[in-house]
């Protein structure tokens, strides 16, 4: 499930998408030369690394997540390889201000890369506090407009626009590529049509032949039922794409929209985000036959089942970024490579394997995930198109 995660959208903290498994093997790419900052490092010595995390933070629930990251974070130090990491954690407690000044004092202090922090406020207050120092961040913000504004920017969260590729061109080879899109008028709603939209736009054989908005108020999505009847009654559309998590419209949708006889597969019913999270969501009537992303689920499993036997609880959805940029770090750090962790380094084609499957950082600071497409048959999710193992084969 998705979430725009900033600061002040607070029910993003739980529904922030998904996690998976371990290993800390970059999927093996010739290094490059350096570029767009990085400095140097030794990599036959430890490698500092400030870990910037809102652990401190007086909202129980933002202080959950900069402890499962930095748990995370601590259980890739373990499985490294060839590494040498020095994790140095900072506790911003969920603070841009303070998150901007233990950034500065990271620097100071040698850090080579900076892990965090979470919420794209903060992320853009430590890019401005450390602008000019050569330090690279990778930020567990999936806010894509922090790393298209700041040069040395990395998001790792997932995006809206890695999924809406993903779950585009899987329907247009299916022959499901007419697709009514259905999506709140509120910013989360207006970034995930607009992913879609670029999806169906370079994707062969998919086009958008409708769209319904809405208020986000249970009244606008219940008057928004007699638009998207409309919109089907054309016949133009086969597919219908809906950008709302399960927190939002969704529910509503998957149990008047039967009532009004549009069900999966006729129209088929897609979303942006996960159908699955919270389980409950699986005995909604529409939700049967649905399409959706999720990580690898094998890997996540296993990702879940070692945190549970470390800590003795389950990790939070947004902790395991903490391990997959260890993952990516360690990688890098083990090739022996003084450039190890500049631009051109970070976003090596081939990718690294993460808590989820395999991802890649981008030149223009986001990423891209390798991802399974999913649906629900009698309550239970079923893999229908498993995650791509390499990038040879991403998108597919």
């Amino acid at each position: 499930m998705f979430a725009v995660f900033n600061r002040t959208r607070k029910a993003a903290l739980a529904v922030v998408a998904a996690i998976g498994t371990f290993g800390l093997a970059s999927c093996d790419m010739p290094m490059v030369g350096n570029m767009a900052g990085g400095p140097s490092i030794d990599p036959n010595a430890p490698v500092p690394v400030a870990l910037l995390v809102p652990k401190g933070s007086s909202e129980r629930g933002i202080s959950v997540i900069g402890q499962s990251l930095e748990n995370s974070a601590r259980m890739a130090l373990g499985d490294l390889q060839g590494a040498q990491i020095d994790l140095r954690v900072y506790d911003t407690a969920g603070d841009p201000a303070r998150a901007a000044q233990l950034a500065t004092q990271a620097v100071n202090d040698g850090a080579k890369i900076i892990l965090g922090p979470l919420f794209q406020e903060s992320t853009a207050a430590v890019a401005a506090a450390t602008a000019g120092s050569g330090v690279n961040i990778l930020s567990f913000s999936n806010n894509t407009s922090v790393a298209h504004s700041e040069g040395n920017v990395f998001i790792l969260g997932p995006t809206f626009e890695n999924t809406a590729n993903r779950m585009v061109r899987y329907a247009a080879r299916n022959g499901k590529g007419n697709m009514l899109v259905v999506h709140s008028q509120d910013v989360p709603g207006q970034l995930g049509y607009a992913a879609v939209q670029s999806a169906i736009s370079s994707t062969g054989g998919a086009r958008q032949v409708g769209e319904v908005s809405y208020s986000p108020s249970q009244e606008s999505v219940v008057a928004s039922v007699e638009g998207i009847k409309a919109e089907v009654a054309t016949g133009a559309p086969n597919a219908i794409f809906f950008t709302s998590n399960t927190q939002g419209a969704l529910p509503l949708y998957a149990e008047m929209l039967p009532d009004a006889g549009i069900l999966s597969p006729n129209p088929q019913y897609i979303g942006l985000t996960r159908w699955d999270v919270p389980p409950a969501t699986l005995g909604y009537r529409g939700v049967e036959g649905s399409w959706f992303a999720i990580p690898d689920p094998a890997k996540t499993a296993a990702f879940q089942s070692r945190y549970q036997a470390a800590y003795g609880a389950a990790p939070h959805p947004v902790g395991g970024l903490g391990y997959d940029g260890i993952a990516a770090i360690g990688a890098l750090v083990a090739s022996g490579n003084r450039n190890a962790l500049s631009g051109a380094a970070l976003t090596q084609s081939r990718g690294f394997q993460g808590t989820g499957g395999i991802f890649r950082l981008m030149p223009d600071g986001t990423n891209e995930r390798g991802l399974a497409v999913a649906t629900v048959r009698n309550k239970s999710v079923v893999v229908i198109d498993p995650a791509p193992q390499s990038f040879s084969a991403f998108g597919s």
